[in-house]
């Protein structure tokens, strides 16, 4: 079964991870897919970058998503709902009182 999950890059105590398909049977490190992002918890606020496309069409495939990377897309990646703009309420002028 394939799975996209987080592959950990960067030198030790400077995690950086990359988001890849790769055989859940795999080590973590190991072989994979293909790379569909990257993803920095050190900077501020944490950098994702995913290629929602290929995500999509690897979840259509049945690839399924680690906790990790279904958490990340949830917080990161899904459209936030606008915010409702106040409503300015206007008083009618003193003469119309």
């Amino acid at each position: 079964m394939l799975a996209i999950r987080l592959r950990r890059a960067g030198s030790k105590k400077r995690p950086f991870f990359r988001v890849v398909v790769a055989d859940s049977r795999a080590a973590r490190d190991s072989s994979f897919v293909e790379i569909l992002g990257h993803y920095n918890p050190r900077s501020k606020p944490a950098a994702v970058h995913v290629d929602t496309e290929r995500v999509a069409h690897w979840l259509k495939k049945g690839a399924q998503p680690s906790d990790s990377v279904r958490t990340l897309i949830a917080r990161h990646l899904t459209a936030k709902p606008a915010a409702a703009e106040p409503v300015a309420t206007t008083l009618p002028p003193p003469e119309a009182l």
